[in-house]
């Protein structure tokens, strides 16, 4: 994709210094042969790169490029960060991440540094440089890949001392003075009152809760530095190799750092799919765990495609593509045969270039014996092997498609919001993403595409704008939401906070009352037995886990029955947005958000069931994620160009 070209392709992990040499040729020509282009390489191999400080060792990266490259492979070369090697280790100590236990967490994994040590940073940067003067104009190195996973294992909150040194710095540059810090933070509760930046400690191992603000301030800060850091090393990699995309491989809905922010130092957003893992971790109510066991929460993964092709700014790769069992979940169990098939399918239906599949051989060795590739440990291909050859060849024969072009529908997703979410529960089953993803999936099941947004992203050409979540509203986003004209639909508890953390003047929802006039009087966290119902009109939504008291004199689209405050209003709107005052079920959610999409005029199916639809360029896909074969209703004249209009499970079609 050098220059701008665009998919989509296939592409492959591989870790060369795991393997044989005599083994690479073998392996870059059956990469070739089985339809793939891209291989990402070297993002844990800095020990091997730099054995010793000063001493580097490029013969054996420099012969693997060589060889897949002639081979006709296109290299994604990474930053080795993610895994500092242990002299370094030994040499500085203090570039160890801290636990909120106060524990050093030591060498013997990976992701075991502070984003907050200069000195870390400092030999950041360096093997970064090494790195890019080697290899940055190097023909068959194409793309860059920034450090591995951000966040994965808790790592991107350290309480080391270069942690809280730099977190006093951030906080001067944001409050200026102790006094403005002291307001912000409410020290006057509690007798927390500062007198001097120096006194403040990071938010662990107190007696009780931080306060909220000192809390959220943390975490904006670490997501700052690993802005920063990210920055860093995309700046040298600007400068020594140019013209070639960099790009990071994010995770499922991590949320300890900003993603948008991030994504404005990067030229394509990847992410690493590993639906059955976070089926296991998810959302799901048990039985319908059990009906998606082998297939995956139907909307996890697009969910995340749509989100870092929004990160991306409409360019979104996967990195890390599951091909069968993993090692890492509570349970890890098999997709089933045909879902690395609909997986990659999925993923270019939702926009992404390539798909990249981890990894090209299963390791007999260390933490990821259990974890599978495309190939036995044997050299032996396995299930996903052949799926990719069958995609591969399935690719050649789909006409042209153009890229996901801007959908009428946008879900909002803002991280200092969810920071906020974090530092206030106020129910301890209360659960931004899951309930991000309860919003998005209640659309989906309709036939709706959607984009997920950021809060400052332009809102011109949307229909309908659905924020889940958003606490706290950024400064202009009510006026830029009025004058898109488009509609808009908020869940509970938004506008609830100020951006220190405070109640706004006149009661949530804050700024939201410059286009819904709604006061929120109470709140109440709900134990999950507990289920509230509402009426709206002759249909009945039922609510869980969080119930709201409001005030309003727009129109009440939905009332609270049962004993408690009945009639209270459940959902308030006007006819530029609606305001829900609790959390819908899955069933409720389909109510109240088709109901919304009419209002809005967004065309949309009847409940598709396990059927998703997906479209890009002229071409509509559909994947069944069920257990029974489904009947399409493809448009009369449609001409299919994958499957047909019988869909068995794990089954793919797409028509023009």
């Amino acid at each position: 994709m050098t220059g701008g070209q665009r998919g989509p392709d296939l592409g492959v992990c591989y870790y060369p210094e795991q393997w044989p040499e005599e083994k690479w040729a073998e392996d870059a020509a059956r990469m070739v042969v089985l339809g793939l282009t891209w291989v990402r390489v070297a993002e844990f191999a800095w020990a091997l790169i730099e054995p010793e400080p000063g001493r580097f060792d490029w013969g054996w990266l420099d012969r693997a490029v060589e060889t897949l490259g002639n081979a006709g492979l296109k290299v994604i070369m990474s930053t080795p960060t993610a895994a500092p090697p242990k002299w370094l280790v030994d040499l500085y100590p203090e570039i160890l991440p801290v636990g909120a236990d106060g524990h050093v967490r030591k060498f013997g994994a990976r992701r075991h540094y502070c984003f907050s040590s200069p000195v870390y940073r400092r030999e950041a940067a360096r093997i970064a440089t090494a790195l890019a003067e080697r290899y940055g104009r190097n023909p068959h190195v194409h793309a860059w890949q920034i450090d591995n996973e951000y966040g994965d294992h808790d790592t991107v909150h350290s309480y080391s001392p270069a942690a809280e040194a730099a977190f006093r710095d951030w906080l001067r540059a944001r409050h200026g003075t102790v006094e403005a810090l002291n307001e912000a933070w409410g020290t006057a509760f509690w007798s927390m009152l500062y007198t001097d930046f120096a006194q403040v400690q990071l938010p662990n191992q107190l007696v009780e809760e931080p306060s909220p603000t000192h809390l959220v301030d943390y975490l904006r800060f670490s997501s700052d530095q690993v802005v920063s850091f990210n920055r860093m090393q995309a700046e040298i990699l600007r400068r020594l190799s140019p013209g070639r995309p960099i790009t990071h491989n994010f995770m499922n809905q991590n949320t300890d750092f900003d993603h948008h922010r991030l994504g404005q130092d990067i030229d394509v957003a990847s992410w690493d799919v590993y639906p059955l893992g976070n089926l296991i971790h998810g959302r799901l109510p048990e039985a319908l765990k059990q009906r998606h066991l082998r297939t995956g929460d139907p909307d996890q993964p697009g969910f995340n495609h749509d989100l870092y092709r929004g990160v991306g700014r409409g360019r979104v790769w996967v990195m890390e593509q599951q091909p069968g069992p993993v090692n890492w979940a509570a349970q890890n169990v098999a997709p089933m045969d045909g879902m690395v098939r609909l997986w990659s399918w999925l993923a270019f239906a939702h926009g992404c270039e390539m798909v990249s599949y981890f990894r090209w051989r299963q390791a007999p060795f260390a933490q990821e014996q259990f974890h599978t590739g495309l190939l036995l440990p044997d050299s032996t291909p396995d299930q996903a092997f052949h799926e990719v050859a069958q995609v591969a060849e399935e690719m050649r024969a789909m006409p042209e498609m153009g890229p996901r072009g801007r959908a009428e529908v946008a879900l909002v997703l803002d991280y200092a919001s969810r920071w906020a979410l974090a530092a206030l529960p106020q129910g301890r089953n209360f659960n931004p993403s899951h309930h991000a993803l309860d919003f998005y999936a209640a659309l989906r099941r309709h036939g709706v595409d959607l984009d997920i947004i950021g809060p400052e992203t332009d809102l011109t050409g949307y229909r309908l704008v659905v924020a889940p979540d958003l606490v706290i509203v950024p400064e202009g986003f009510v006026q830029r939401l009025a004058a898109s004209g488009a509609k808009a639909v908020f869940g509970p508890r938004s506008g609830s906070k100020t951006a220190d953390m405070h109640i706004p003047d006149g009661l949530p929802g804050g700024p939201l009352r410059d286009l819904i006039d709604v006061r929120v009087t109470r709140v109440e966290s709900l134990p999950d037995w507990q289920v509230e119902t509402a009426a709206m009109g002759n249909r009945r939504v039922t609510l869980r886990r969080w119930r709201e008291t409001v005030e309003t004199g727009d129109g009440v689209l939905a009332r609270f029955e049962g004993g408690y405050r009945e009639g209270a209003p459940a959902v308030v709107g006007n006819d530029r947005a609606r305001y829900l005052a609790g959390l819908p079920d899955a069933e409720g959610l389909g109510l109240v958000l088709t109901d919304a999409l009419d209002w809005a005029g967004v065309a949309h199916l009847p409940d598709l069931g396990d059927l998703r639809l997906a479209r890009r360029g002229g071409v509509t896909f559909a994947f069944n994620f069920g257990p029974e074969a489904v009947q399409l209703a493809a448009p009369e004249g449609a001409r299919f160009v994958l499957g047909g209009p019988v869909l068995d499970p794990a089954g793919v079609a797409a028509w023009v």
